[in-house]
């Protein structure tokens, strides 16, 4: 198991001191699933670079907490990565990485820290700004990662990746939909569980330097929906969008 030294200096002794609300740390283990072999690991991750055993911090120096935010980071996108790929087998890599942009920013990071409720268990120099700093974005967007790094420092990466695909899975499930509407219907279809649509050429018209295409796209259960356009993509680009809208107004 890693050495909590190992994170690097300064080590403030104070991120190894118990918690003063001891209820909201066991609630929070719980809440990740994994018993801590390393509890300071926990504790180093939820000790803000505020808290520096009442020394003042020079600039230019980290944190085992910045350390540990740092390497979740890394974890995080990794595990996204892996699951947007395995989720998503049709998408291109440019569509890939505007999702996993999405998953993985600060405000996906505080969405699942408000719901585990990891701000009550943060430690933070006294202040009146304390309370305020606990539902701060970049506070809990910060912690958030450094939890994962946590666990995967704890216990590998099987912990960190049970959590991550257990709290981001109605986010991937949702994660931003590409422009290209003919993914759209597909990636529709296959969560579904249907056949992939069916595209199908009504009509070609015009003289070869600007044809005219009118394309139909059916999905199994569905009233097809038909479109035009100057090209065959163009055209099923279209008439997938017709059937997405007509989808999405039911």
């Amino acid at each position: 198991m890693a050495d909590i030294r190992a994170l690097g200096p300064p080590f403030y002794e104070d991120s190894l001191m118990p918690d003063k609300n001891p209820a909201a740390l066991a609630a929070l283990s719980e809440t990740l699933g994994h018993v801590f072999a390393r509890p300071d690991l926990l504790h180093a991750a939820l000790t803000h670079p505020s808290v520096a055993s009442g020394k003042a911090r020079k600039k230019k120096t980290s944190s085992p907490y910045e350390r540990l935010e740092f390497l979740g980071d890394r974890v995080l996108g990794l595990v996204i990565a892996q699951a947007l790929y395995e989720l998503y087998p049709e998408a291109t890599e440019g569509e890939l990485a505007k999702r996993h942009a999405s998953l993985v920013n600060r405000d996906a990071l505080k969405i699942v820290a408000l719901e585990i409720d990891l701000g009550n268990a943060l430690r933070l120099a006294q202040g009146e700004d304390a309370q305020a700093e606990r539902k701060n974005l970049a506070t809990l967007s910060d912690a958030m990662e450094a939890v994962i790094g946590a666990l995967y420092l704890d216990g590998g990466l099987p912990p960190a990746e049970r959590f991550i695909n257990r709290l981001w899975k109605e986010a991937l499930r949702k994660a931003h939909t590409p422009a290209d509407p003919k993914t759209a219907l597909q990636e529709w279809a296959q969560g579904n569980g249907l056949p992939l649509p069916v595209y199908k050429v009504l009509d070609r018209s015009g003289p070869a330097h600007a044809p005219h295409f009118e394309m139909e796209v059916s999905v199994k259960g569905r009233e097809p929906a038909s479109a035009s356009g100057h090209s065959k993509r163009e055209a099923e680009k279209a008439a997938a969008r017709a059937l997405l809208e007509r989808i999405e107004s039911e």
